[in-house]
C-alpha cells in the first residue's frame, strides 16, 4: 500500500514538472554561489570560475593561522602601507581595484577589522583604513565592549531582562576565552550558507505542490467513497499517504541538499571547517559553534521546518479538500512574517521569531538577538525551534489521520 501510494504521487504530471523545476532552480543557485566569488588580477579585472577561486584560495592560505595581537597589527600596517601607494591614493576606478586585488588574500581579516572595531550595529567598510597597528590590542576585547554599550542603550533596557542581558555578556566573555581565533580560507561555507536558504525554500515551495495533492486526490477524481468502502480505506489507507509524503519530503530534501553540498564543496573545498563562525561573516553572534556545526544545524533545522510546513500543507489538504487552499499554506509562513518582523514593538519580534521559516534561513537566524526564558533558564532562538517544531511536527502526524478519517467517514 505504501509502494501504491508513493507511486501515485510519482507519476503524477505535477511532480514531475515539479521536480525538473527544482532542479532548473538548484542549478541556478550553484551558478550564483560559484560566481559570488572572483578573483581581482594585477589589471585590476575580475576572474571568475574555478581557476579563479583557487587563485584566490592560495593567497588567502597565506594569512592561514591564529589571529593574535601581531598578526591583526601586521593586517593593519599591511592595509596602511597599501593605501598609501600611488595606487592607493589614487580615486581611478581602476587604480582602486588593483589596490582591492593586492589586499584580497586578507580581505577577511580585513572584514573582521571592520566588525571589531564598528559600533555594535555599525558596518562602515572603510573604518579599517584609519586603523594603526597600536589598536589591534582591543581587537577581541571590543566585541564585548561594544555589546555592553547597546545593552546599556534605553530601548535595550526594555527590550531585555537584566537576566537575558547576563546571559548575552556571559556567551560573549565565553567566546572572548577562545581567543585567538584561528584563521583559514572559508569561501565554501561561506557560500553554502549564503545560498543555502534559498535552496531550502525553493525545494520547500516546490514540495507543496506535490503533498498538496496527497490527501485531496481521491476527492478530485470523485473516488472517495470507492477508496474509503475498502476493507483498509480508514486505516492503513490514510497511514499509507502519510508515509508516503514524508517519505518523498525526505528523499527529494536530501538530496537537493546532498547535490547542493557537492557542488559547492566540491569546488571550493571543505577548508575551515573547525572555525569559529565568528571569523567567517557572523562576529556578533552569541552562537559557539563552528562552521560544520552550523551546516549540520543549517542541514537539520532546514529539513524540521520542511516537514513541519508540509505536514502542515497535508492537514490543510485534508480538511478543506482542496491542493489551491493548501499550497497557499507554505507561502503564507513565509512570507508573511516579512511585515510584521520590523515591528519595534518587542514581543512581536519574540513572537515572529518562533515561526517555522526561521529554521529555513539558519544563517540570518543566527544573527538574530530573540532570547526565550523556560523554567528559570534563557535560551537563544535556536535553542528553542527545532526541538519546538520536532515536536510539533510529530504531534502532526496523529491529527492529520483522525482529520481525514473523519472526513472520509462523512
Amino acid at each position: 500500500m505504501l509502494y501504491f501510494e508513493l507511486k501515485k504521487i510519482w507519476v503524477k504530471p505535477v511532480t514531475k514538472i515539479a521536480m525538473l523545476a527544482l532542479a532548473g532552480m538548484l542549478a541556478i543557485i550553484c551558478y550564483l554561489a560559484i560566481h559570488g566569488v572572483y578573483y581581482v588580477n594585477e589589471s585590476g579585472e575580475n576572474e571568475y570560475g574555478i581557476e579563479a577561486i583557487q587563485k584566490l584560495k592560495a593567497e588567502k592560505k597565506e594569512w592561514n593561522g591564529l589571529l593574535t595581537e601581531e598578526v591583526i597589527a601586521e593586517v593593519i600596517a599591511e592595509n596602511r602601507r597599501l593605501n598609501e601607494t600611488e595606487k592607493g591614493r589614487s580615486e581611478n576606478i581602476q587604480d582602486s581595484n588593483i589596490v582591492f586585488g593586492w589586499k584580497q588574500g586578507f580581505h577577511d581579516i580585513r572584514l573582521l577589522l571592520m566588525y571589531s572595531f564598528c559600533k555594535f550595529r555599525e558596518a562602515d567598510y572603510y573604518l579599517p583604513d584609519a586603523l594603526v597597528p597600536e589598536d589591534a590590542h582591543s581587537f577581541y576585547a571590543n566585541r564585548s565592549l561594544h555589546l555592553q554599550e547597546w545593552l546599556a542603550e534605553e530601548e535595550q533596557q526594555h527590550r531585555f531582562s537584566e537576566k537575558e542581558r547576563a546571559f548575552l555578556i556571559g556567551r560573549y566573555d565565553m567566546l572572548e576565552e577562545r581567543a585567538p581565533f584561528y584563521y583559514d580560507y572559508a569561501d565554501g561555507w561561506k557560500q553554502f550558507f549564503e545560498w543555502a536558504a534559498a535552496a531550502i525554500m525553493l525545494t520547500m515551495l516546490t514540495l507543496s505542490f506535490v503533498t498538496a495533492g496527497i490527501f485531496s486526490g481521491e476527492f478530485g477524481y470523485k473516488a472517495d467513497s470507492v477508496f474509503y468502502a475498502s476493507y483498509h480505506g480508514r486505516g492503513k489507507a490514510v497511514a499509507a499517504k502519510l508515509e508516503a509524503g514524508f517519505l518523498f519530503v525526505t528523499f527529494v530534501y536530501f538530496a537537493v541538499m546532498l547535490l547542493y553540498s557537492v557542488v559547492v564543496f566540491g569546488i571550493f573545498g571543505i577548508d575551515g571547517a573547525e572555525l569559529a563562525i565568528q571569523t567567517n561573516g557572523r562576529w556578533k553572534s552569541f552562537y559557539l559553534l563552528t562552521n560544520l556545526q552550523q551546516y549540520v544545524l543549517t542541514i537539520l533545522g532546514g529539513y524540521i521546518g520542511t516537514v513541519f510546513i508540509l505536514l502542515l500543507t497535508m492537514l490543510v489538504s485534508a480538511r478543506t479538500k482542496s491542493p489551491v487552499a493548501a499550497v497557499t499554506i507554505p507561502f503564507m509562513l513565509l512570507f508573511l512574517p516579512g511585515f510584521v518582523s520590523g515591528s519595534s514593538f518587542a514581543p512581536v519580534g519574540k513572537i515572529t521569531g518562533l515561526l517555522p521559516d526561521r529554521l529555513l534561513d539558519i544563517n540570518q537566524t543566527l544573527s538574530l538577538f530573540y532570547l526565550y526564558e523556560i523554567g528559570g533558564k534563557v535560551l537563544g532562538i535556536l535553542h528553542v525551534l527545532p526541538t519546538l517544531y520536532a515536536v510539533l511536527s510529530a504531534l502532526l502526524f496523529p491529527v492529520i489521520c483522525q482529520v481525514y478519517r473523519k472526513l472520509s467517514a462523512g
